[in-house]
């Protein structure tokens, strides 16, 4: 858990306005910054399996938060990414343009595949009515 200053410093350097506290980039930005003081414990106490279970929620938490600011707001997504250094942005920008290739994909099989049977109605009902 992170003292008060701290946590102030982060809030005041991430907030959107002047009485945001709890934005999607402020909570990402306190999230990192818990992830590191937790990652540096647990290299001094590699036994402390409650501190991991705490970080592996933390870190959960905080890909859920970047994976929502990532659909509404890709902007300042890339903008947080970049300020924080953080090395999943970019695997999480990846993933979204290789979902976005194949759905471009699917939707262009499925509109060849309609061309098809529009093609082979027009060619049945031209044969019955001869």
């Amino acid at each position: 858990m992170l003292d008060k200053k701290t946590k102030q410093k982060v809030i005041s350097k991430f907030k959107i306005h002047e009485t945001d506290t709890g934005s999607s980039q402020v909570q990402i930005a306190i999230l990192t910054e818990e992830i590191k003081k937790l990652t540096e414990h647990l290299q001094n106490h590699k036994h402390d399996f409650s501190s991991r279970r705490g970080l592996l929620k933390k870190v959960g938490e905080r890909r859920s938060l970047l994976k929502y600011l990532q659909k509404e707001d890709e902007k300042a997504f890339n903008e947080l990414a970049k300020t924080l250094k953080l090395k999943i942005a970019k695997k999480m920008v990846e993933q979204e343009q290789e979902r976005l290739r194949l759905e471009q994909e699917l939707l262009a099989s499925q509109e060849v595949k309609a061309e098809q049977k529009e093609e082979e109605n027009s060619e049945n009902s031209e044969k019955s009515e001869k």
